[in-house]
C-alpha cells in the first residue's frame, strides 16, 4: 500500500508540476526516484534510474529519433520554403473570406495530415488568418479553436497514414502500421470534425449576433507574408502527397514483398517485419518527403543548412521530453504497488480491454499534459498486458492500436498542454480568451469520437 501511495503521489506532483511550466525533463527522474523512495528499499535508488529509468528513456529514443527527426526537418522545409504558406494561403482563397473559419481548419488539416508539426502549422496559419479575420471584422478569439480542429484533433490520431508519432507509438506493440483500423479511423475523423465544425460556427454565430469584431489586438508581431514568391500550390502538396501514398504503398507492399527472414537474427533484435515494417515506412516517406523540398526548391533556399539544422535541433526538447516520460512509466512498472494499479485498471472492463486501455491511456495524456507522453507511459507499462488481452477476447491488435491513438488525444490537450501553451502565445491570446473552443473541440468531441470508435469496434471488430 506504501508503494501504490507513492506512485499516486508522484503522478499527482507531475500533473501539477507540469502544470506550473517546469520541464518534464527534471520532472521525469526526481519524482520517478521519489516514487521508488516509497515502493523499494532505498539501496535500489541509483540502481533503478540507470537500470530502469536511463533504460527504459534510451529504449524509445532509439526507437522513435528518427521520426521524431525527420518529422521536425520536414516541418521546417515546408515553412521555410514558403510551402506551408503556400497552402494556407490557397485554402483560404479556395474557400472564400465569408469562410474564414473552415480555410483555417482546412489549411491546419492538410499540413498535419502530411506530417508537418502542430508548431509549424500555427506559424504558418497564424499570420493569414489574423489577417484575414481582421479584415472580415471576426472575433480573433477564434483562431485556436479552428486551428486545433484541424491540428489538434483527426488528422493528429484518428486518420489512417498519417505519420504522427501519436500513431507510430502503438505500432511496435501491436505489431501494425499507420493504415491500422482505417475504417474505424475515419469514422472517428469525420466525428472530430464534424463535432468541431458544428463548434466553431456556433460560436462565431454567437459573436456575431452579439455584435462582436476582430476586437483590440497588438498584431505588430504578425509577419507581412510576400504571398508573390510562394510555391505553386501543387509544388506544395507534392511532398504531402508523397509522405502519405509512400507510407502506404512501402507499408502494404513493397516491404512484404521483400525478404526479410534476416530480422530473426540475433543481430537484428531477433524480431520480424510485422514489428518493424510500420516505422520502416514512416521513416522512409519522410525522408522521401524531406528530399523532394529539398530538391524541388534547389535555386531558392537561401540557407538551406541554417533550415536543416534548426530542423534538426527542433526535435531534440520534444524526443526527449517523451523519453523522458517513457522512463518514468519504466520505473512506475517496476514497483511493487503497480501490480495493484494494473488490476485495478485492468479489472475496470475485464470482458474489454478497449475500455480499460481508452481510460488509462487518456488519464496518463491529461497527468502529462502530452498525448505521445501519456500514451507511451500506458503502452510501455501495459503495452504487453493489453496485446495478451486481446489476443485472449478475439480483439484484432488493429482496433488496439486505433483505440490507443484516438485516446491519446483526449485529455491530453487541459490547459497545462505545451502544445496549446505554444499555440496560445502565438496567437497573442489567453487561456481565458480562447481555451474554452480548444476544450470543446480537441477534449470533448474526440472523447464522443473515442467513445463512438469503441463502441463499433466492440460491435464489429476493427475494419
Amino acid at each position: 500500500m506504501l508503494s501504490l501511495s507513492g506512485i499516486v503521489l508522484s503522478l499527482l506532483l507531475l500533473m501539477y508540476l507540469a502544470y506550473r511550466g517546469i520541464s518534464v525533463l527534471i520532472l521525469a527522474p526526481l519524482l520517478a526516484m521519489l516514487a521508488v523512495v516509497f515502493g523499494a528499499p532505498g539501496n535500489e535508488l541509483l540502481g533503478t534510474y540507470t537500470q530502469v529509468f536511463m533504460q527504459g528513456m534510451g529504449g524509445f529514443a532509439v526507437k522513435f529519433f528518427p521520426i521524431f527527426l525527420l518529422g521536425a526537418v520536414f516541418g521546417k522545409l515546408m515553412e521555410d520554403s514558403g510551402a506551408a504558406h503556400s497552402i494556407a494561403y490557397a485554402l483560404v482563397n479556395r474557400f472564400g473570406r465569408q469562410k474564414a473559419l473552415l480555410s483555417i481548419i482546412a489549411a491546419s488539416a492538410v499540413l498535419t495530415y502530411g506530417g508537418v508539426s502542430v508548431f509549424v502549422v500555427t506559424f504558418a496559419v497564424y499570420p493569414i488568418a489574423a489577417a484575414l479575420f481582421r479584415e472580415i471584422d471576426i472575433p480573433k478569439r477564434l483562431i485556436p479553436g479552428a486551428v486545433a480542429v484541424g491540428a489538434l484533433t483527426f488528422t493528429m490520431t484518428a486518420m489512417p497514414g498519417t505519420p504522427s508519432i501519436q500513431n507510430a507509438i502503438p505500432m511496435p506493440y501491436f505489431a501494425t502500421d499507420a493504415f491500422a483500423a482505417p475504417g474505424l479511423g475515419v469514422m472517428a475523423g469525420a466525428v472530430m470534425l464534424a463535432g468541431g465544425i458544428w463548434w466553431m460556427q456556433r460560436r462565431l454565430k454567437s459573436a456575431l449576433a452579439a455584435g462582436e469584431g476582430y476586437g483590440y489586438h497588438d498584431d505588430a508581431g504578425v509577419r507581412e507574408q510576400d504571398f508573390s514568391h510562394l510555391p505553386a500550390l501543387w509544388q506544395a502538396l507534392v511532398p504531402i502527397a508523397a509522405v502519405i501514398v509512400l507510407n502506404y504503398v512501402l507499408s502494404k507492399f513493397v516491404f512484404p514483398m521483400m525478404d526479410t527472414a534476416y530480422l530473426a537474427d540475433k543481430k537484428f533484435g531477433a524480431t520480424s517485419l510485422n514489428a518493424v515494417s510500420g516505422l520502416w515506412a514512416i521513416i522512409t516517406a519522410l525522408l522521401a518527403g524531406c528530399l523532394i523540398l529539398v530538391f524541388a526548391n534547389l535555386k531558392y533556399w537561401r540557407n538551406l543548412k541554417k533550415t536543416l539544422n534548426e530542423g534538426a535541433m527542433g526535435s531534440l526538447l520534444p524526443i526527449f521530453n517523451t523519453a523522458s516520460e517513457v522512463g518514468y512509466g519504466s520505473v512506475i512498472a517496476s514497483l511493487a504497488g503497480f501490480v495493484i494499479l494494473r488490476d485495478f485498471m485492468v479489472g475496470l472492463s475485464p470482458d474489454n480491454p478497449l475500455i480499460s486501455e481508452a481510460v488509462v491511456i487518456n488519464v496518463m495524456a491529461g497527468i502529462t499534459g502530452s498525448a505521445s507522453g501519456g500514451m507511451s507511459i500506458a503502452l510501455n507499462a501495459m503495452g504487453e498486458t493489453y496485446m495478451q488481452l486481446a489476443q485472449q477476447t478475439g480483439i484484432s491488435p488493429e482496433l488496439m492500436h486505433r483505440v490507443a491513438s484516438i485516446a491519446s488525444g483526449g485529455l491530453d490537450a487541459l490547459p497545462h498542454n505545451g502544445a496549446v501553451i505554444t499555440m496560445l502565445a502565438i496567437c497573442g491570446l489567453t487561456h481565458k480568451e480562447s481555451y474554452l473552443d480548444i476544450f470543446v473541440v480537441a477534449v470533448a468531441v474526440p472523447l464522443a469520437a473515442l467513445a463512438a470508435v469503441i463502441a463499433a469496434g466492440t460491435l464489429w471488430g476493427a475494419f
